[in-house]
């Protein structure tokens, strides 16, 4: 047997060492040095808030336990489970619809800074349901030395999840990952965990409805929450920085006061946003529902977008013409084109700028392709050249590409119907 054979051979007789039950793999490897207790520990501890340790360091926590029946604006909290059920029983495919197969939290951050790689997480907090109510669990970053403990602690290496957030997608998850980027020679890896922005989810369903979509605006409008003496979120930092440096603990429990509104107002618009996305009966208004139908559009769910979209038309006619603009679509893509020329026909009519013209586009086209009335067409796309002309709401590289389009549709018409003769374009 050669060496080499030899060597392996022995290789596979060795009993391989289990790591320890406490500490990752991935942190044994490398000597983990705990930074000492922070010198204000006590008062932090005093102000409300309780000490954890891990084998990277220290962290400090504060956990509160909501019932069932705890209201967060027009919120109950209990509304969730049904909310979760909604959602299995519905089996869209829907950018908030959560993963059965995975724990649902409620993730919030607050860090030092925007960006950057110098900026700290220095507190994450978490709602998750429990069999008798909900559980808020705050993770408070003592200082940079103690960053692994803190997210560590957090237990978000554990399983990949579901987290739900508000404006998520783009700050908190990127944020996170960075942090546990500069921590990745201790931590153990951070699972892909699924994400649910509720900020995207609130500009589809109320976009012209709302003019801001900051969470406390959101929350007073949609949820019947309004803050109370809460402070601004941008001296966060800067309060942060001071019970740091001198242990002054009473403004950063008001930190934590704040984020914990906002992780409470996230379930609170989870279940608020779900009611409107699923309900059998019309419960927003008409631009919501027009938005969520128009949302289940874009998502190619043609039979629940047709539904909604029907049933706001049926309540309320032709008092909001986007209504009909979408729905016309819909109804061109399952052939319904008569029917899809009276919805295109209410924009031509009651509409204006940028859908009014659109909407006379797909007139011209249906009336051309499927209904072969290249009159009815022409007509239709000398109205458009009209109105190209006159309308100044629209953008002029807009005003440009359509007349140039509809041009060209007229003289293919024109062609059609008057063979043999030269045309030039309506001027």
């Amino acid at each position: 047997m050669s060496y080499e054979k030899n060597l392996m051979k022995m290789k596979g007789m060795l009993k391989k060492t289990e790591p320890s039950a406490d500490i990752p793999a991935a942190a044994e490897a490398k000597k983990i040095t705990q930074a000492p207790t922070p010198e204000y520990e006590e008062q932090w501890l005093a102000a409300g808030l309780a000490k954890e340790t891990n084998p990277y360091g220290t962290v400090y926590t504060k956990t509160v336990d909501y019932p069932e029946e705890y209201m967060h604006g027009d919120c109950q909290l209990s509304e969730l489970p049904a909310v979760l059920q909604k959602w299995e029983q519905s089996g869209e495919c829907h950018p908030l619809a959560p993963d059965p197969g995975r724990r649902l939290l409620f993730f919030d951050t607050e860090t030092t800074g925007l960006k950057g790689t110098g900026t700290l997480i220095f507190l994450i907090g978490l709602i998750e349901q429990r069999k008798t109510g909900f559980r808020l669990t705050q993770y408070v970053l003592p200082g940079p030395a103690h960053e692994a403990a803190f997210l560590y602690a957090t237990g978000l290496w554990q399983q990949p999840v579901t987290l739900v957030m508000y404006n998520g997608k783009s700050f908190d998850m990127p944020q996170l990952e960075t942090r546990w980027t500069m921590n990745r020679d201790v931590l153990p890896p951070l699972p892909k965990h699924a994400a649910i922005d509720l900020l995207h989810g609130s500009r589809r369903i109320w976009k012209g409805e709302m003019e801001s979509f900051r969470l406390p605006a959101v929350e007073e409008e949609q949820l019947g929450f309004f803050r109370k003496d809460d402070m601004p979120g941008h001296m966060a930092p800067i309060i942060y920085q001071d019970a740091v440096k001198n242990g002054r603990a009473g403004m950063l429990m008001e930190i934590l006061r704040h984020n914990e509104d906002d992780i409470l107002s996230l379930v609170a618009l989870y279940v608020r946003s779900t009611d409107l996305l699923l309900t059998e009966q019309l419960t927003g208004t008409v631009i919501s529902q027009t938005n969520i139908g128009k949302w289940y559009k874009d998502l190619k769910s043609h039979n629940r977008a047709t539904a909604v979209l029907e049933q706001v038309i049926e309540e309320y006619g032709t008092q909001h013409p986007t209504t009909h603009f979408h729905f016309g679509f819909l109804l061109k893509k399952e052939r319904r084109y008569e029917e899809a020329l009276q919805s295109f026909g209410v924009c031509m009519t009651k509409s204006s700028g940028r859908e009014r013209i659109l909407a006379l586009e797909e007139m011209a086209k249906l009336y051309e392709h499927q209904q072969k009335d290249c009159t009815k067409a022409l007509q239709i796309t000398g109205i458009a050249l009209s109105l190209l002309a006159k309308d100044r709401s629209l953008t002029e590289t807009f005003a440009k590409r359509g007349k140039s389009e509809f041009e060209k549709r007229e003289m293919r018409l024109k062609k059609k119907l008057f063979p043999g003769q030269a045309h030039k374009p309506t001027k």
